[in-house]
């Protein structure tokens, strides 16, 4: 039962109605001015209103993670070396993880990277590693039954009984599905398949999961919070269908699912997208007949959010993503290294990843309290948010014939695709900021160094059932700051092959504080597309600046400055630099016909997009 909107809670509660009247009035009166819509509420990827002020909400249960204590810290087992990644994943046990996962070459989360598909590989790599002392999760994509059978089979050769470890299998035929576009060609055959694996080793005592619900590959295309959720109660479901289609009980299947989600630097919507998918899964339980029981949920974080330039951000986003995690309730987090997406991490990288989460657990205990936010309004409010548009959005999947036929319709890239293009388009304009990346960005960094250098593939299915290629898109791996380093790698190849880089001289007019706000802006701004910013140290006449453009060696020039000074002094400055050669001109500030017809061809503001600011050719 979701529970009642902001507006009603206040509504229902004259005394706290009466409070935030009062702060509301005090807030207008300090702002001068009645922009609080404007100024304090923001709105999700999915609509949801996010107000600056929540009362505290009723008292209600806390979710509840399976196991009590802290989440489970896993590191990834990835290079294609299986000696190689036996001793990192050695290393990583003996320095404080508890937690590994296996990541097979091919598979979406490998990146060109991964274990061969091969039982030895899998063996090899996990040798001398006590398989009843951690948890194992298996990443294999298509290579998911043959990195099941060799994982169990292992257990087995050492005498392991499979309820004495702690397993999940990882199989996820439509999330390969979506991630690759290779459909089953006869879905009953799959469902059997999967059913006769889940009967075998239920029988056989497994401790653990066989099946994945994972909502990783729509993250990295672009879903929403809410569309990402939606996708992975759809998946969990139409696993559920399968097995009882085949003979496995209720209680059996859902014991068989486990589910993933990527989280982002994002704290507040991470931590209520998982809460919101306990929350939902419950409800999905309770119309199976089922008394909700708590699921064994993975995060791992968000692909989407890394980048290549000045990576070093990177540890501060994972930071925030395994924060969320934590106090969300996840069972077993991944914290991906910080240099992911330069290459395959070296050992350093690693145990930045791995000592982040043991600082939240040693040192800030997050994890010695079930549900830490419960009964926080903000969060709470925005939980039943999320979990209300999920299902809904869940619900029309459903309505459309399930997650098979969403995704052979297209329908579900679709509104993924439309989700990310909006996104894309905050980005541009840097309403969504990225930092280091196009905003406050180094145009002299250093590089980090990786094991091996970015080699990113696309996933393959290889999956043993029948599989048939039918005209459906796969969903793209994609990261937000791709355009932007797309253009800074273009930059970069120019000073290799020419020994300089392209500059642009920013013009300021005026005095220090009519210019330095935008010449601060307009800097940023050019040099996240790897063009370097030049400046005089103060503000000059028009002749003066012209002198000092020509000293510079740089071919574009900017004027900075404010309006008011822009009104008397822009545009005889723009006709003395586009006499010496200043092309093309820039104004940092709105568009004016003066300065327009005294030679300024491009005008810069705080909603331009930047990746279409420089003339190509």
């Amino acid at each position: 039962m979701l529970s009642e909107s902001f507006a009603e809670h206040i509504k229902a509660r004259p005394e706290q109605a009466s409070q935030h009247a009062r702060w509301l009035a005090a807030v207008r009166s300090s702002l001068k001015r009645d922009e609080v819509e404007s100024l304090l509420v923001s709105h999700s990827s999915d609509g949801l209103r996010i107000n600056a002020l929540y009362p505290a909400a009723e008292p209600r249960p806390p979710m509840i993670r399976r196991s009590s204590g802290p989440w489970r810290i896993s590191q990834r087992v990835d290079h294609p070396d299986p000696g190689t990644g036996q001793s990192q994943a050695l290393d990583d046990l003996r320095n404080g993880s508890d937690a590994l996962a296996i990541v097979m070459e091919g598979s979406l989360a490998a990146r060109g990277f991964g274990l061969p598909a091969t039982r030895s590989a899998i063996a090899e790599a996990l040798s001398d590693v006590h398989l009843d002392l951690i948890s194992l999760r298996l990443d294999a994509g298509g290579h998911a039954l043959l990195a099941a059978d060799a994982l169990i089979a292992l257990a087995e050769s050492r005498g392991h009984p499979l309820d004495s470890l702690d397993l999940d299998l990882g199989v996820d035929p439509i999330g390969t599905m979506a991630a690759t576009a290779c459909c089953p060609g006869e879905v009953q055959a799959v469902d059997r398949r999967l059913a006769d694996l889940v009967a075998s080793l239920e029988e056989r005592g497994l401790n653990g999961s066989v099946l994945m619900a994972d909502g990783r590959c729509y993250h990295e295309a672009g879903a929403t919070e809410a569309q990402e959720l939606a996708a992975v109660l759809a998946t969990g479901v139409a696993y559920l269908r399968a097995l009882q289609q085949h003979g496995i009980p209720l209680d059996t299947a859902r014991r068989a699912i486990a589910f993933q989600l990527a989280v982002d630097a994002d704290q507040f919507l991470g931590i209520a997208k998982l809460r919101a998918l306990r929350c939902l899964w419950s409800r999905i339980e309770e119309a199976c007949g089922l008394a909700p029981k708590p699921i064994r949920l993975h995060a791992e974080s968000a692909w989407r959010m890394f980048t290549q330039r000045d990576p070093w951000v990177n540890i501060l986003r994972v930071t925030m993503a395994t924060f969320s995690a934590g106090i969300g309730g996840a069972d077993v987090v991944t914290a991906l290294p910080f240099s992911s997406a330069l290459g395959l991490p070296d050992g350093f990288c690693r145990r930045v990843a791995r000592n982040l989460q043991l600082i939240l657990i040693e040192e800030a205990h997050l994890g010695r309290v079930a549900d830490p936010v419960s009964g926080a309004g903000g969060f709470e409010a925005l939980t039943d948010g999320l979990a209300g548009e999920a299902w809904r959005q869940f619900q029309a999947i459903e309505h459309a014939g399930g997650m098979l036929a969403v995704l052979r319709s297209g329908m579900l890239q679709s509104l993924v695709a439309r989700a990310h293009d909006v996104r894309a388009a905050a980005v541009a304009t840097r309403r969504l900021p990225i930092t280091g990346t196009s905003t406050f960005p180094d145009i002299n960094e250093q590089s980090v160094p990786t094991l091996m250098a970015a080699r990113f593939c696309e996933p393959t299915s290889l999956t043993p059932w029948p599989c048939a290629s039918i005209a459906m898109a796969p969903l793209p791996s994609r990261r937000l700051a791709e355009p932007f380093e797309r253009l800074r790698d273009a930059a970069d190849r120019q000073v290799d092959a020419t020994g300089r880089r392209r500059r642009i001289f920013l013009a300021p007019l005026g005095p220090v504080a009519a210019y330095s706000e935008r010449a601060i802006f307009a800097k940023n701004a050019f040099e996240a597309l790897g063009v370097e910013a030049v400046q005089p140290e103060h503000g000059s006449t028009a002749l003066d600046l012209a002198a000092a453009f020509l000293a510079s060696g740089a071919s574009m020039a900017c004027l900075c400055s404010s309006d008011t000074v822009y009104q008397t002094e822009a545009a005889s400055a723009a006709q003395e630099l586009r006499q010496v050669g200043a092309a093309p001109l820039f104004l940092c500030g709105p568009r004016s016909t003066a300065c327009e017809q005294a030679g300024v061809t491009h005008f810069i503001e705080q909603d331009s997009d930047l990746l279409a600011l420089l003339p190509t050719g």
